[in-house]
């Protein structure tokens, strides 16, 4: 298959283009030098140019503190939300597939259990609103995915992993939040999954977190103690203290809920992720730790 993926740069685009190039595939990745998704005519000349036949949509503004400012407020919403309607609308033009990587933000994070994939939506954010709004431009066509992801961690750019680290080495008591919890998910294990599904016609809208649920504090916790066993001197005596949110007064409303239910993916045939544990061991390896 010819494969377009937007946001090349970002964790999940690089990873991406990287697998699906491993597996045979023709994988053409494009960022905003190459296409301004905020402009219909840029995003229809290279489409239909590539004629590829699945996009990958995984560019999008993620500084969700700033998404609140007043005076990003409107190219937030040009890039989540006009941006990708522009994109479902190019491929519904060339008949091709659309996936579209969204966020657990689109829900409010009320409550303990993992939401659902066809849960009601109400962002309690800029951010989770405006790629909402991205969800019901794709949700048009026929022949779309929308996997929603959450606390993602890759080799190419910033993270909470590596945030952690850097600190560790200067910082020997941290203060970590511990009332939101999720699921990390491992660019790796995460391109894989993606790779699987681009191929088949099992369209719909799915969770994909690597398994397992946590806190920011006991990811935090994770990360130092398996960096102490391979790093010891360094990371040996870094200590962790939990502490609820308003610690860390923020913007954006964070979801206190983000676990997500994966069972879609094992009742449409495809493999669930590995447990966050194991993905964050061989991330650390990949970092060359």
């Amino acid at each position: 298959m010819k494969i377009l993926v937007t946001g090349v740069n970002g964790q999940l685009g690089h990873d991406l283009v990287e697998c699906l190039g491993a597996r045979g595939h023709e994988a053409v990745g494009v960022d905003i030098a190459d296409m301004d998704i905020t402009d219909g005519a840029s995003v229809d000349r290279v489409l239909s140019s590539v004629r590829p036949d699945a996009v990958i949509h995984c560019a999008a503004w993620t500084a969700v503190d700033a998404a609140e400012d007043a005076e990003n407020l409107e190219k937030v919403r040009r890039v989540n939300a006009g941006g990708t309607a522009h994109i479902a609308e190019a491929c519904e033009k060339l008949g091709c597939k659309l996936m579209y990587i969204s966020t657990d933000y689109v829900f409010d994070g009320g409550g303990v259990r993992p939401w659902e994939p066809d849960d009601a939506r109400h962002p309690l954010n800029v951010y989770g609103e405006t790629k909402y709004e991205g969800e019901l431009a794709v949700e048009r066509l026929e022949k779309h995915f929308i996997v929603r992801i959450a606390w993602v961690f890759g080799v190419n750019g910033g993270n909470f992993v590596k945030t952690m680290l850097n600190k560790g080495k200067t910082v020997k008591a941290l203060r970590v939040v511990s009332d939101q919890v999720g699921s990390p998910t491992y660019t790796r294990d995460l391109s894989r999954l993606l790779a699987d599904m681009i191929v088949t016609d099992k369209y719909g809208t799915y969770h994909a977190t690597n398994e397992g649920f946590c806190s920011w504090y006991d990811f935090a916790c994770e990360i130092f103690r398996q960096a102490a066993e391979r790093d010891p001197a360094t990371y040996a005596d870094v200590t962790v203290a939990p502490v609820d949110s308003s610690a860390y007064p923020a913007k954006a409303k964070r979801p206190t809920n983000s676990r997500m239910s994966k069972e879609k993916l094992t009742e449409m045939g495809f493999t669930k992720l590995p447990t966050w544990q194991d993905a964050l061991s061989r991330y650390l390896t990949e970092l060359g730790m």
